[in-house]
């Protein structure tokens, strides 16, 4: 790999991770705006996107063998379903004032990363990767005693469904951009039967003016876009690198949390993020690579 790719690549996954960082702005731009309809627009408006790109770059032939794969579609089937989980769970917490829980999760997901693999694919833990794990279990462990039970289910929840989305995705050999395609062409008529039944009982964010119709529209970009930079530098840099590289966007939501939207970070929040932290540089310094447990987190 040349020194061009590299900093070609490296750009990308910049890019990326950094879209990702701030993906709280947008949806606070929103304003107070149901989650589920935020969610269900962002499903309908990526699969066209998607579906459009797909057209574009001629990636036809591979979707379809994706849909035709019966193993392939049952475990994004179930990709799917932990992916929305994600979204719903994230999209809450940034209108409700919880994006510090939020960016823990994304601190948390490699070392959980780490503990599901023992437990669902009966992987080794060494014994540098248990000392991380038992930091941030400590970490969690004042987490829950220093917060509400609110933001303890909205870390755990984020960080679980994106572990297990991260596990799928990497045991199906499908592309980033035909495995969103994929799921969201899966969630679209959930999505699309939501948005009828919302419509029937209020009236719609889609319905307040011509500005908040282009910014749900533009959910579909928000999705794709990051999607399309993280593909690209995957293919030029090195798992390590894209591994450090990850911690870009919890970093990013973390200051927009207490610098931006004004939230707490109380000693006991302060103590729990410094024990993850020390977890994360156990299991970095120690010789793993965080990015061979990054799938690509593109439908973030």
């Amino acid at each position: 790999m040349n020194d061009g790719a590299d900093r070609q690549g490296l750009t990308f996954g910049v890019g990326a991770y950094v879209l990702w960082g701030l993906l709280p702005l947008y949806f606070r731009l929103l304003g107070p705006i149901d989650a589920g309809e935020i969610v269900a627009q962002r499903v309908l408006w990526s699969a066209l996107l998607v579906a459009g790109i797909v057209i574009a770059v001629r990636r036809g032939p591979r979707l379809r063998a994706a849909f035709a794969d019966r193993k392939a579609l049952a475990y994004l089937i179930a990709s799917a379903a932990f992916i929305a989980i994600n979204w719903l769970v994230y999209v809450w917490a940034v209108l409700h004032g919880q994006v510090l829980a939020a960016s823990l999760a994304y601190f948390l997901n490699p070392l959980l990363s780490v503990l599901i693999g023992v437990v669902l694919l009966g992987e080794r833990m060494n014994r540098t990767q248990a000392v991380a794990v038992a930091l941030a279990g400590a970490g969690v462990a004042l987490f829950a005693f220093g917060s509400s039970w609110i933001a303890l289910g909205i870390s755990l929840s984020l960080a679980i469904s994106f572990a297990l989305y991260g596990l799928i995705r990497k045991t199906v050999s499908v592309g980033a951009l035909e495995g969103l395609m994929v799921e969201t062409t899966l969630l679209a008529p959930v999505a699309l039967g939501y948005l009828l039944w919302l419509g029937s009982q209020q009236p719609m964010a889609f319905e307040q003016g011509a500005g908040m119709a282009a910014k749900l529209v533009l959910a579909g970009a928000v999705t794709t876009a990051p999607l399309l930079l993280f593909a690209a530098a995957a293919r030029r840099l090195r798992l390590a690198t894209m591994g450090m590289l990850q911690f870009i966007a919890p970093s990013l939501q973390f200051l927009l949390a207490i610098a931006v939207f004004g939230e707490t970070l109380t000693p006991t929040r302060l103590a729990c993020f410094g024990l993850i932290w020390a977890g994360l540089a156990v299991y970095v310094v120690g010789g793993r690579q965080p990015g061979r447990q990054s799938t690509a987190p593109a439908t973030r």
